[in-house]
């Protein structure tokens, strides 16, 4: 088993990947020293397919830029996310000359082919791959199961279930556990989890119990809108003698309190309406964001009514 901690990457999602070189660092450190496998960086997406004004570093991770802020790597590894059309193959180097162990793919269903080749680019290239379905709960069954059988086949070393609106309860986890398990079994497996019904921590650890080998997790649960599972309470959880919780909790402290203070995220009752929902939470962002910002029943009466649903 091993944990990915996401908190730069998704966690840049809420304050546009503004965080600073020493922010960055200390995290490093502190997910090492918590024995931590992964931690997630950034996006390696291009800046000339992508928009990048007003965004930090960490949206792009050059490679440069990377060992210049961590100089020396530990027994943590570094990882990058792409999304499938935002990221030019011709900027990415060798595994052998970048920062980063590992490189994720992100697609929603319809895209798994486009993704299943840069994986295969990226396998080239010497890095460790996934491929992380998004939306996975707005998918088809059988586009699901034909999706898995080119999984199964492919050189990708992980493929993840990604909860991208915090819609899944316990037991649709256990059925898409059991369908990854069925129709890729010589695939591991990975679980990203969204908090919006407060089910990211649950669903986490059941993967866990199921033999989900990948979890992933970010520090005070930060990611965008209702967040993601807390790396402090999976290091509680697992009780294993590799993991150490403490460094966490100091960084938590000392880093992520102050910056709640500034920045909002986590289980709020607009992301809730869209989870339960199985809708993105965008919407809920926006009313986060204006005037009405607290007026949640006028927001589930918009958000149930038949005339928004059609629109």
């Amino acid at each position: 088993m091993r944990l990915l901690d996401c908190t730069i990457r998704d966690g840049g999602l809420v304050n546009n990947w503004d965080f600073s070189e020493d922010f960055v660092r200390r995290v490093y450190l502190a997910l090492s020293q918590a024995g931590v496998d992964y931690m997630e960086i950034g996006y390696k997406n291009s800046p000339n397919l992508v928009e990048s004004k007003g965004v930090g570093p960490w949206r792009f991770c050059d490679d440069q830029y990377l060992k210049e802020v961590i100089p020396e790597k530990t027994n943590t590894k570094l990882s990058a996310i792409v999304d499938v059309g935002r990221v030019d193959i011709e900027e990415v180097l060798p595994a052998e000359e970048s920062h980063l162990d590992l490189i994720r793919v992100a697609c929603y269903l319809k895209d798994v082919e486009k993704g299943l080749e840069l994986v295969k680019t990226f396998n080239r290239l010497g890095y460790e791959t996934t491929l992380n379905i998004m939306a996975v709960s707005n998918s088809m069954e059988h586009e699901l199961i034909e999706a898995l059988g080119k999984i199964n086949t492919s050189p990708v070393n992980v493929a993840y279930i990604v909860d991208s609106f915090g819609s899944l309860y316990n037991r649709d986890f256990e059925y898409l556990i059991d369908k990854f398990k069925k129709h890729a079994p010589d695939k591991e497996f990975g679980i990203h989890a969204h908090n919006n019904l407060q089910m990211a921590f649950s669903n986490t650890i059941l993967g866990a119990q199921q033999g989900v080998q990948f979890l992933d997790c970010s520090i005070y649960g930060m990611g965008r809108a209702a967040g993601n599972c807390p790396t402090e309470l999976l290091l509680g959880y697992l009780k294993n003698p590799k993991y150490e919780i403490r460094p966490v909790l100091e960084v938590l402290e000392q880093l992520f309190i102050p910056l709640r203070e500034k920045f909002e995220w986590g289980y709020i009752i607009p992301y809730a309406i869209t989870g339960q929902l199985n809708e993105h939470p965008r919407s809920g962002m926006a009313l986060r964001n204006s005037e009405n910002k607290n007026q949640f029943a006028a927001f589930h009466d918009k958000m149930t009514t038949v005339e928004t649903m059609d629109s």
